[in-house]
């Protein structure tokens, strides 16, 4: 009978491990809640009209339309049954194992203030793109209805809370929509008095660079008219506004990119040891502690490499996949383990906007249009399929050529109070 792995989770690391058990002999089962593997890195871009949903996203059976050895479900974890060793379905299924992968990724964290969620989605899934795009262009459409011009102010404020790449990239980009784009197109507005604030509670936006860098995203920022708040914590927000530190602002539109938390994959192994954004701690080899037949990978995992946590990045999730398939071949060959997992850091990269990026390697840095090339480059480079890579890199040509966005569609409703 063929070694059964189960993979939950068609992500980063949950992919890269598929795709390295090829020719293993395993028969494996890869089970996701959604029908795609979505490009997380660009998601941004999609929810500020840059790129289709299309484009960025690819459904899981046609990936594994060649690998006659993977079953593809689509079907939401309930839990694991460790005794019988099987992944409980919501459905009432049960899916047998002898390696179990756990590779769910992330979700928003709103530090105990979950209520925030509807007046501040975050950024995770197409889902999220697709109902910040629909929030950013109805602001528009409804600051040019109305005749009270508090309401137009407030229509045309966008608050974005949190200064890490995604928060800064969000800011760039919406501020080049307002203050470029959007101007030509609507007659009773004037969309360049758009007001985009980018808010972080610490001393200084990315964090993760050297202080040069964010000091030039800062400026770079503030010359494309985003207002840059460093140092105030936002205490409230509704579907007014939010209130940053004692001070109401009215913004109808708030965009949450302050913190993520761990998929719910602790809960299913029951009592296993979890850090405070709930990553299951796992050994170096990236396997639970005392349980050899579970690996817990990407964002869902809690594991230091160097002495320092592995952070929760796609070249991260692709290594961490690598490494255990291979760990689960030279079991299955009876050869010795390979030594523990080790992190090797691929830069900090974010664009800023239009022709500005920061980059850095080590010592190495880089920052500008050249940059900027790069980071596009990059993220091309790891994208799925060549048909892919050309879509994105003609979209990208054609927004850089004629200055015109893509997918400025407002395509669903959210609620009532959303309809125009």
């Amino acid at each position: 009978m063929a070694h059964r792995v189960v993979v939950v989770g068609a992500g980063f690391a949950g992919l890269q491990l598929v795709q390295n058990l090829k020719g293993s002999g395993c028969d494996i089962t890869l089970i996701d809640q959604r029908n795609h593997h979505l490009f997380q890195p660009l998601l941004y871009q999609v929810a500020t009209t840059l790129l289709a949903t299309s484009e960025i996203a690819w459904p899981i059976r046609r990936l594994m339309r060649p690998r006659k050895d993977v079953t593809t479900l689509l079907a939401t974890v309930d839990g694991v049954d460790r005794e019988t060793r099987e992944v409980l379905l919501r459905d009432g299924t049960r899916v047998p194992y002898d390696t179990l992968v756990l590779a769910t990724g992330a979700r928003h964290a709103y530090f105990g203030r979950d209520e925030w969620e509807a007046d501040a989605p975050g950024l995770k899934t197409l889902e999220d793109a697709t109902t910040i795009r629909r929030r950013l262009l109805l602001a528009f459409e409804r600051a040019e209805l109305t005749t009270d011009p508090a309401e137009r102010e407030a229509l045309l404020t966008f608050a974005i809370i949190g200064a890490g790449p995604t928060g800064v990239e969000l800011a760039g980009i919406i501020a080049e929509l307002a203050h470029r784009i959007l101007p030509r197109e609507f007659r009773r507005i004037d969309t360049d008095r758009a007001r985009i604030m980018l808010i972080e509670a610490g001393p200084r936006i990315l964090p993760a660079f050297s202080p040069n860098l964010s000091d030039y995203a800062a400026q770079s920022l503030q010359k494309v008219g985003v207002e840059v708040l460093t140092g105030k914590p936002v205490t409230q927000i509704s579907d007014k506004g939010i209130v940053l530190g004692d001070e109401p602002i009215a913004a109808r539109t708030v965009i949450w990119a302050a913190g993520v938390q761990a998929s719910r994959a602790k809960d299913w192994l029951g009592g296993v040891e979890a850090d405070r954004a709930g990553r299951v701690m796992v050994q170096p080899d990236l396997t639970l502690a005392g349980a050899p037949d579970i690996f817990v990978l990407g964002d869902t995992a809690h594991v230091e490499s160097d002495g320092k946590p592995v952070p929760g990045v796609a070249p991260a999730a692709k290594q961490q996949g690598e490494y255990a398939a291979k760990l689960i071949r030279t079991r299955l060959e009876g050869k010795d383990a390979p030594a523990p997992f080790k992190y090797k850091h691929m830069g900090n990269l974010a664009t800023i906007g239009r022709n500005s990026a920061v980059i850095e390697f080590g010592k190495f840095q880089m920052r500008g249009w050249l940059a900027w090339w790069i980071w596009g480059f990059a993220h091309i480079y790891f994208l799925i399929g060549t048909r892919s890579r050309i879509v994105v890199l003609l979209s990208w040509l054609w927004i850089f050529i004629s200055g015109q966005n893509s997918a400025r569609l407002i395509t669903q409703k959210e609620t009532l109070k959303d309809d125009v």
